[in-house]
């Protein structure tokens, strides 16, 4: 048995400190959300306080680079938390550059630094099925192995220093993003010729055109149901990061940015707490189009 330290309980967080709870591991977590450290007690873990015991890993699972930082080497960082040699895992999306300044930190203070951006959505974080796309040390990897195993179906390992990991989810983001912007046009498009979206769905599962985020996120546009998975929110964010760092290779994203610019658009119409399919609202809207669930 480990002792782990998870920082954001968020719709992935608790999944993966849940994950480590049924390996049978020791669990200390911390969110702003009282309800999630709640959830995670009544699965036998516990709230992560300045008593908690040193850990032998922290996996920080919280939105962007500013709160990485924060969290691990802010005035009240849990690295200090960590025993002598520990391991931090960094699952956020964040700009290769920030995950390599975040790992001579790390080193700078005697611990090691695994780069883990993190995919699958909150259904397979909390089947401990998650794909993680790590680099780092050879002694990263060893201190988050129990993690790992606890945590991840696949774990691609990309590199003997931090960076890569992110970079390859950044391209991960770059499709997934790109194609939920390609779903909600798609669905938007049907609705416009008058087809009955199920179908579609059907149709298009079988078919060249489909995708999983089109498999995925079409379903919630036809149930109407937008209980946030994966919000609006999140794309600006990603995406934003994604055209930052092809600005600095000077090279042109043309597609990234228009999806960028809906996501945007999005989220200033309003929607941006609910799940990304809603970004089929925003197409449907442009022409006064009614989705299911609309009166």
């Amino acid at each position: 048995m480990a002792i782990f330290h998870v920082i954001g309980l968020g719709s992935m967080g608790l999944g993966m400190a849940l994950s480590l709870r049924r390996a049978g591991h020791e669990v200390h977590g911390l969110d702003l959300n009282p309800a999630q450290i709640a959830k995670l007690e009544e699965a036998g873990g516990h709230a992560l306080a300045n008593t908690s015991p040193l850990a032998d890993a922290l996996i920080c699972v919280v939105l962007n680079a500013a709160q990485t930082e924060a969290a691990l080497f802010g005035t009240e960082g849990w690295a200090g938390h960590l025993k002598l040699g520990g391991t931090i895992l960094s699952c956020a999306t964040v700009a290769p550059e920030f995950a390599k300044r975040m790992e001579a930190e790390a080193q700078a203070r005697g611990l090691h630094y695994l780069d883990a951006p993190i995919s699958g959505g909150s259904v397979r974080a909390a089947e401990g099925a998650l794909s993680v796309m790590a680099s780092g040390t050879a002694a990263a990897f060893d201190g988050a192995a129990l993690a790992l195993a606890a945590m991840a179906q696949t774990v691609h390992r990309l590199g003997d220093q931090a960076g890569p990991g992110s970079a390859m989810k950044a391209v991960n983001q770059l499709l997934a993003g790109v194609h939920i912007a390609a779903m909600g046009e798609a669905l938007g498009f049907a609705t416009s010729q008058g087809l009955d979206l199920a179908r579609v769905l059907e149709l298009i599962r079988v078919s060249a055109g489909t995708s999983w985020m089109f498999e995925n996120r079409a379903p919630h546009v036809i149930d109407a149901d937008y209980t946030p998975r994966s919000t609006i929110n999140i794309w600006p964010k990603d995406l934003g990061i994604v055209t930052d760092i092809a600005a600095g290779a000077k090279l042109p994203l043309p597609l990234t940015e228009t999806a960028l610019a809906q996501y945007r658009a999005a989220a200033e119409a309003g929607l941006g707490l609910e799940d990304d399919a809603a970004i089929t609202k925003l197409v449907a809207s442009r022409a006064g189009l009614k989705l299911p669930g609309d009166a």
